[in-house]
C-alpha cells in the first residue's frame, strides 16, 4: 500500500516484498550499502533505489583512520594489558605511520576522505577503483595503480567497496600470499571483501601482521572462524560502529528525505533547487534528468526512441540500435540511450515502463544497443538507428536547440530543411511511397476527420516524408484510405500520444499496469501518496548494540 519505503540496514527488501507492492516507487537506504536490497528485482519493476551516500562518510573514514593509528601502536591490547595489572611496555612496542605505504581499494567518498586524512601522517597513498581515472585519483595525492602493482608495495591495505560479485573475498588466500609480509589488513566497508578463514591463516603464519574489523560475513559473528579471528591477539574487532555517531544517524535520515522530497512533483522550485538526488542506486539516468539542462535531450531521446518503434512497426525484438552523438556537451550524455529505450518500449511492455527498467526490459526484449560520441564537432546531434532483419535500417537525427524544444532534423536520408521541426504537439508523420504524393489529400483528409491544419512540413529523400500537426490530438488513428491516396502511410499517429499498438506477443496492458510514467518527477504528489517510514524502526539487534 506504500509508494516509499525507507530502510535501515536490518531490514531486508527482498525480491518478493518489491513483487507483492503494486504502488512501490522508491525504495530508500538510510544509509550507504544496499545490500540488504535486491537491487535486480527493484530495477525490472521500475522500483528507485536510493542511498545516503554522504550522511555516514566523516564517521566511517574516522573509525578508520582510527583502526589504522590503533594497529600501529596496539592500543586496544595495550590499554586492556594495563586493566589486567601488567605494565608491557616492550611487549607493545608499536610502529610510526609516518613513511609507511597505504593502500586504499575503493576511491570514493570514504576512500577518498581515509587518504586525505592519512596523509597528515606522512603515509604514502595508493589506490584502485575502477571507476576513478589516474588524473582522478592524483587530484587528492592517491596515485593509482593496479591490484597486482598494489599487493607487495603496501603495509596497510585499507577496503572500501560495495559487496558485489566483484569483491567478494577481494582479499583471500592467494591475495595475502602476494602482500608485503606483515601487512595490516583494515576493514570498515562489507563483511566478506576479506576472506575471514584466510585472514586468520594469514595471521597465524605470519603473513598478515594484524587486521582491524568492523564488519563480519555474519552479524553478530557466530561461525566458529570468525569467533576465532575476533580472539585473535593481533585483531582489533568493533562490532560494525562505522556509521554509529550521532551526527551520521541524523545526517543520514535527512539526506534520504530530501531525496524523496526532491523527487516529488508538488517539490517547491525553492526546494527542488536545494534538494538534489545525490544517492541513485540502480539509474543513473534518474539523476541525470533531474538536471534542467538534460532534460530536453531526455525528451528529444524518447521520442525518437518512440519513432524508431514506429519505423519498424513494433518489430521490438532482436532491435539492434546504434546511438551517436557529437558536440563536447553530450560527451558525458550516457544516460540517453536509457531514454532512448524508454521511447522505443513505451506501449509494448507489460509491466509498468520508465527510465529504471528500460534497459532490464530492452535485455529480455533481446534489444542490442550501441553508443558512440563524436567530440571533434561542435554542432550538438543524436543520431539514432535501428536495424532488424526482417523490418530493415531505418535512422533520425535530432537536436535540442536554444528554445529548449526536440528538433526532428531527418529521417533516414530525407532532411527537414536547416531548422528541423519540433517533435511532439500535436504531430503526424507520413511516408509518401514516391515525389508524386499528393499532399493536399493528407489535408484534405485530415479537415475532412475536424483537424484544424497548423503546420506542415516536407522532407525529400527516396521517399518523401510530410508531418502535419494539428491543433487537436486526433483521438482515433488517421486511416491512409480516408486521405484518397493508397500511396500514403502513416507511420506515427499523433507522435506526442502514447497508444498501444503492439506488445511483444503478450496481451495489451491495462492503464492501471502501465501507471509508472516515463515522466519525472517520480512520486507525484507527496500529500497523494503514503510513504513507510522505518528510519527509526528498533529490531532486537539495535538494541543490542549490533
Amino acid at each position: 500500500n506504500y509508494d516509499g519505503l525507507i530502510v535501515r540496514s536490518d531490514t531486508k527488501v527482498t525480491g518478493d516484498v518489491i513483487a507483492t507492492s503494486s504502488t512501490l516507487r522508491v525504495v530508500g537506504r538510510a544509509g550507504t550499502g544496499v545490500d540488504n536490497i535486491d537491487i535486480d528485482a527493484a530495477t525490472r519493476k521500475g522500483v528507485i533505489v536510493l542511498n545516503a551516500p554522504g550522511g555516514n562518510s566523516i564517521s566511517a573514514c574516522e573509525l578508520t583512520c582510527a583502526l589504522i593509528a590503533n594497529l600501529a601502536r596496539n592500543v586496544a591490547s595495550a590499554c586492556q594489558s594495563l586493566r589486567e595489572g601488567r605494565w608491557d611496555r616492550k611487549l607493545y612496542t608499536g610502529s610510526e605511520l609516518h613513511g609507511k605505504t597505504l593502500a586504499v581499494l575503493g576511491l570514493g567518498r570514504i576512500g577518498r576522505e581515509v587518504a586525505t586524512r592519512m596523509q597528515a601522517y606522512g603515509m604514502r597513498t595508493i589506490g584502485f577503483d575502477p571507476m576513478v581515472t589516474a588524473e582522478g585519483a592524483k587530484s587528492f595525492n592517491v596515485e593509482k595503480l593496479e591490484l597486482e602493482e598494489i599487493w607487495p608495495l603496501a603495509d596497510y591495505i585499507t577496503v572500501h567497496t560495495p559487496l558485489i560479485p566483484q569483491t567478494k573475498n577481494l582479499i583471500n588466500n592467494e591475495v595475502l600470499t602476494k602482500c608485503k609480509k606483515g601487512v595490516r589488513i583494515v576493514n570498515v566497508a562489507r563483511g566478506g571483501i576479506v576472506d575471514e578463514s584466510a585472514l586468520l591463516s594469514a595471521l597465524k603464519d605470519g603473513r598478515c601482521g594484524g587486521a582491524a574489523l568492523d564488519v563480519f560475513v555474519e552479524e553478530p559473528p557466530k561461525h566458529p572462524v570468525t569467533l576465532e579471528l575476533i580472539q585473535h591477539p593481533k585483531v582489533v574487532a568493533t562490532p560494525h560502529l562505522g556509521a554509529s555517531t550521532d551526527e551520521a544517524q541524523q545526517r543520514v535520515a535527512v539526506e534520504i528525505a530530501e531525496q524523496f522530497i526532491a523527487l516529488a512533483s508538488n517539490c517547491r522550485p525553492e526546494d527542488r533547487a536545494k534538494y538534489q538526488v545525490t544517492g541513485v542506486v540502480n539509474a543513473p539516468v534518474l539523476a541525470a534528468a533531474m538536471v534542467p539542462s538534460n532534460a530536453p535531450w531526455i525528451s528529444l531521446a524518447k521520442e525518437i526512441g518512440r519513432l524508431m518503434a514506429k519505423m519498424i512497426q513494433g518489430v521490438i525484438p532482436a532491435t539492434q540500435i546504434d546511438i551517436k552523438t557529437t558536440g563536447r556537451e553530450l560527451e558525458s550524455m550516457k544516460f540517453l540511450s536509457t531514454a532512448v529505450l524508454a521511447g522505443m518500449l513505451t506501449g509494448h511492455t507489460k509491466n509498468g515502463l520508465n527510465l529504471i527498467n528500460a534497459p532490464a526490459l530492452a535485455k529480455e526484449a533481446g534489444i542490442q544497443v550501441s553508443l558512440k560520441h563524436d567530440s571533434s564537432k561542435e554542432s550538438q546531434f543524436m543520431e539514432v538507428t535501428v536495424k532488424h532483419a526482417k523490418m530493415g535500417s531505418h535512422s533520425a537525427r535530432g537536436t535540442v536547440r536554444a528554445d529548449e524544444l526536440p528538433y526532428l532534423l531527418s529521417i533516414n536520408d530525407a532532411t527537414f530543411g536547416q531548422s528541423g521541426i519540433v517533435l511532439g504537439n500535436n504531430a503526424h508523420l507520413f511516408q509518401g511511397q514516391d515525389h508524386n504524393t499528393n499532399l493536399a489529400s493528407i489535408v484534405s483528409g485530415l479537415a475532412a476527420q475536424g483537424a484544424t491544419i497548423t503546420s506542415v512540413a516536407v522532407a525529400t529523400g527516396k521517399n518523401t516524408w510530410f508531418v502535419v500537426r494539428t491543433a487537436e490530438t486526433m483521438q482515433t488513428p488517421i486511416i491512409p484510405g480516408e486521405l484518397g491516396s493508397s500511396k500514403i502511410k502513416e507511420v506515427s499517429p499523433d507522435l506526442n500520444e502514447e497508444r498501444v499498438e503492439y506488445n511483444l506477443g503478450k496481451t495489451n496492458p491495462s492503464s492501471s499496469e502501465r501507471d509508472l510514467n516515463l515522466d519525472l518527477p517520480i512520486l507525484g504528489s507527496l500529500a497523494q501518496h503514503e510513504t513507510s517510514a522505518l528510519a527509526n524502526y528498533t529490531t532486537e539487534a539495535d538494541k543490542t548494540g549490533t
